[in-house]
């Protein structure tokens, strides 16, 4: 048990970034091109979150030139290096699958007022 714990505590960030289903985020990625790292910001909707604890995970989906992509980030990653939230959105489902069918204004969610 001590020997997960000590494992664990080098993976997990100090604060991990907040965020919910619905939410538009920007997440900055740190890629690596050979020698070269430069930071690439990813911004899209948050649709999923899966498991809890160290190997939690946050799909983002975006639209590039009319085809939808998606990406899956680790939480504890290292080469996330921050999520900015753009905007805070207001859904009543855990996963938002149902918007890869979505075209146009469809696909969007209601924002939620703070």
């Amino acid at each position: 048990m001590d020997a997960l714990k000590l494992m664990t505590e080098g993976m997990v960030k100090a604060e991990k970034p907040v965020v919910n289903i619905g939410d538009t985020v920007k997440v900055h990625v740190r890629i690596k091109e050979g020698e070269k790292e430069r930071i690439q910001i990813f911004e899209g909707l948050v649709i999923a979150k899966k498991h809890g604890g160290v190997a939690e995970t946050f799909t983002v989906r975006k639209t590039a030139y009319g085809v939808g992509v998606e990406r899956v980030f680790p939480i504890n990653s290292p080469f996330v290096e921050k999520v900015e939230i753009v905007r805070y959105g207001r859904v009543r489902r855990a996963k938002l699958f149902y918007i890869r069918d979505r075209v146009g204004k469809a696909a969007k969610v209601k924002e939620k007022i703070k």
